[in-house]
């Protein structure tokens, strides 16, 4: 199934681009666009996003009505850079006649993680064990069927470890349940991963596929840490993954970028953990390493225009920089990009937070090895 649309013309510079989010990916995403000619409006609630480098901003709530028309006014297509937005915001534009895409169906699939695992249920892709649960008895009955340890996840609003709590043998149900906010929720048998994958892709207004093959994670403190393209897998399982990956853009309908971040069981079994209707954290290594990056690919596919090269160039890693990393003041940035291969990417956000993404490193190579070396010895430098 293809969007069907008025219009099958693309939408060209110097139209205007809307993205919903003012964060890092909207910044990247928004410097892509303006490198191709395309004006960038942004709707974000902060006063000095980082969107704001590339990008006019609305400054205002999502849930403005005032704002979120004057948003609209003049744009060509509609994306976002995060999921958590309220869907009467994509229905606005879509009353308009605004192209939102990925489309607002896509949007209310994924925001919610109960409507994300009926979903890909229903389409017959592979998941761990789980169950709804909606009070504190539907959670003791869960644990019955999916057994401890287990992971029990906020329905809404979860991203980057928030919104869920691991339940063992000692952990009393009442008291995770607290501990989410008795709110609705999934609970999950916990699967004893031996990595973690994720496969960023796009798919164009036509139903045109694009991948960057399987990339290898590691997460700490649930923040992805460091990622590694191409993963170190086999062809046969890296294969498998971006089968998986096409099967939910297609699912879904998506023209725009997707992310399907994956768990490799010991006897090679891929299952899904979650979907990122959007650009990834994963797939900014795409800067350096492939002929179009994520953002660009996100750009052709919602605009219309034939997608890129996606290929990987050798090998490549990225390193996230999180705001720990300013806690004995600035980083030494010289010794960093004294590394061969390395390049920079700071996010212009003033206040350095534990935990708070600030930046990456990306470095690329002749192999995933060795650029795994590098970004590694890179980031140890900035100390």
């Amino acid at each position: 199934m293809v969007e069907h649309h008025p219009s099958s013309n693309p939408i060209l510079p110097p139209a205007i681009i809307g993205v919903v989010g003012g964060g890092q990916l909207g910044r990247m995403l928004a410097l892509a666009a303006r490198t191709m000619g395309y004006r960038v409006r942004a709707l974000c609630p902060d006063l000095d996003p980082p969107v704001a480098a590339a990008a006019e901003v609305v400054r205002a709530a999502y849930d403005d009505e005032a704002a979120v028309a004057t948003f609209l006014e003049g744009l060509e297509v509609l994306t976002w850079e995060f999921e958590n937005v309220p869907a009467a915001l994509a229905a606005a534009a879509e009353a308009r006649g605004i192209p939102v895409r990925p489309a607002g169906r896509v949007l209310q699939v994924t925001q919610d993680r109960l409507r994300e695992k009926r979903f890909l249920q229903a389409a017959g892709l592979p998941l761990p064990l789980w169950q709804a649960v909606d009070s504190l008895s539907a959670l003791e009955t869960g644990l019955r069927l999916v057994g401890r340890p287990a992971v029990l996840k906020t329905a809404a609003f979860g991203y980057d470890g928030k919104g869920q709590v691991k339940i063992d043998a000692a952990t009393e149900a009442a008291a995770a349940w607290q501990a989410i906010g008795g709110q609705p929720a999934v609970l999950e048998a916990f699967v004893p991963f031996v990595l973690e994958l994720s496969v960023v892709a796009a798919r164009g207004l036509h139903g045109e596929f694009v991948h960057w093959g399987a990339i290898e994670n590691r997460h700490k403190d649930h923040i992805l840490d460091l990622s590694v393209a191409p993963a170190r897998v086999s062809p046969a399982l890296a294969w498998d993954a971006v089968a998986l990956a096409r099967r939910v853009l297609e699912a879904l309908d998506v023209v725009g970028v997707l992310c399907v971040e994956l768990f490799v069981t010991a006897d090679g079994q891929l299952l899904i953990n979650e979907l990122a209707p959007r650009t990834h954290n994963s797939g900014h290594l795409t800067i350096e390493a492939s002929p179009t990056s994520q953002f660009a690919q996100q750009i052709r596919a919602i605009c219309g225009l034939p997608l890129g090269d996606s290929r990987i160039r050798g090998g490549a890693a990225m390193a996230n920089l999180l705001g720990d990393c300013w806690a004995d003041g600035e980083p030494d940035w010289a010794a960093a990009l004294a590394v061969p291969g390395v390049t920079l990417h700071l996010y212009d956000k003033h206040e350095a937070r534990p935990g708070r993404k600030m930046g990456h490193l990306t470095a690329v190579a002749a192999t995933a090895d060795e650029a795994l070396r590098r970004v590694v010895a890179a980031r140890e430098g900035l100390r």
